[in-house]
């Protein structure tokens, strides 16, 4: 069995981020808008550092105006996914860019994303489930309606709230009403941190809006009392190597703190973030951990597990995607 072929639940996946490059500009073609400035020459994203990448990501979004965009977005990405042996999947989807957190507009959208995402579990076997998040950069006032938008259209589909964007942004305490409001709707959170902001930001960030689970995480490291409190806590980190590395948020793959903050007992799961923007496939973070830190099969049905436990879907598709994994 290769790496490919081992099936992987995926948890911190951006949906429009997962965009592959093509699909973005045979969009961008179709409707006359010109986005060549957002490409490398080989057809690539092109963008100078973290803040560059926002603005890429953002252009990018432009051409996403329609549910139907989201529709035909969504099938791409699970498309590649499923080529990678994911058989379950998490997105991040918001509100922001479904209708400019609009809740009549978000309702097309959202429509739209899990017609194709059902379509998707029939044909190719990939499960996909959605979590809607705040912009981060976007301030307080715009996650407020995000946060709405979440409450009122949770269900079987929809699965969770949490925040992303460039977290060196205000405080998480900013944000406490939007997760105020998604938590006492019953909706399981998780959040963007110490990727940029350092241990404090993952520590204010759980003090303040308490995740269950922390997206990256990855600079708890640096503070010992903190690694212990996650471990004993059972938050699980989404943790994105092959992004963190190629952004340079930490050093390169030995430098890598997955390793060090599984072996202190922390949760931590793997997943690819905007795997285009990075280069990065599922499969290549398996290859990539088994030649940095000889994990082996044995691991990666760990991580999945894990994986699977902090999942936000119901009960019915967790035990579905456990005999996927058993099968294996």
């Amino acid at each position: 069995m290769t790496y490919r072929d081992i099936p992987k639940v995926e948890l911190h996946l951006h949906l429009e981020g997962a965009a592959p490059p093509a699909f973005i500009r045979g969009l961008a073609q179709e409707k006359g808008k010109d986005l060549s400035a957002i490409f490398t020459a080989d057809g690539g994203y092109a963008y100078r550092d973290f803040a560059h990448f926002l603005q890429v990501y953002e252009s990018a979004c432009t051409v996403l105006q329609t549910p139907e965009d989201f529709h035909r977005l969504t099938r791409a990405v699970l498309e590649e996914s499923a080529a990678q042996g994911v058989v379950y999947c998490e997105a991040f989807l918001s509100p922001d860019f479904c209708g400019g957190g609009d809740l009549a507009a978000w309702r097309d959208y959202l429509a739209a994303i899990e017609e194709a995402a059902d379509a998707a579990e029939a044909r190719l076997g990939i499960t996909l489930r959605g979590i809607v998040t705040c912009i981060r950069h976007f301030g307080p006032d715009k996650a407020r309606p995000a946060a709405r938008c979440a409450v009122e259209t949770q269900g079987r589909f929809l699965r969770g709230f949490g925040m992303a964007g460039a977290e060196t942004v205000g405080r998480p305490g900013d944000f406490a009403w939007a997760f105020d409001c998604a938590r006492e709707a019953g909706m399981p959170l998780t959040c963007h941190a110490g990727e940029w902001g350092g241990a404090e930001m993952v520590a204010d960030t759980l003090r303040d809006l308490a995740p269950a689970r922390v997206g990256h995480g990855v600079n708890a490291i640096t503070d010992p009392a903190l690694v212990e409190t996650l471990a004993e806590r059972g938050t699980v980190l989404e943790v994105c190597p092959g992004s963190n590395v190629f952004l340079g948020a930490t050093g390169g793959w030995p430098d890598h703190p997955i390793k060090r903050l599984r072996d202190a007992g922390v949760k931590v799961t793997v997943s690819t973030d905007d795997p285009p923007f990075f280069h990065t496939t599922m499969t290549r973070e398996y290859e990539m951990l088994a030649q940095t830190f000889g994990w082996d099969a044995a691991d990666f049905a760990a991580l999945n597990q894990v994986a699977l436990e902090a999942a936000f879907c119901d009960a019915e598709t967790r035990a579905a995607v456990a005999r996927k994994l058993e099968a294996a």
